[in-house]
């Protein structure tokens, strides 16, 4: 029985589609790893992109650290006087 037309082509998409969710999962993982290492960046992500710092801010407070979000805007109150 030979194989059908559309295996080849489901074969290459699925491994696509794979490929993309893994650079999608390595992204994440390294802004997460970014924002955890660095103030700056997270100050820098609260100008730019606020809802992804209180995603991150979330997640922390989930996993049961509490005070990052209180020390960042303690920090960044000091500088900005």
């Amino acid at each position: 029985m030979p194989p059908k037309p559309l295996e080849p082509l489901a074969k290459k998409f699925m491994k696509g589609v794979i490929a993309l969710e893994l650079l999608g999962v390595f992204g994440v993982y390294g802004l997460f790893h970014k924002m955890n290492n660095s103030q700056d960046f997270r100050n820098t992500m609260n100008r730019r992109f606020p809802s992804v710092l209180e995603a991150y801010y979330q997640s922390n407070e989930w996993a049961g650290v509490y005070s990052i979000r209180e020390r960042d805007h303690a920090a960044w109150s000091a500088k900005q006087d």
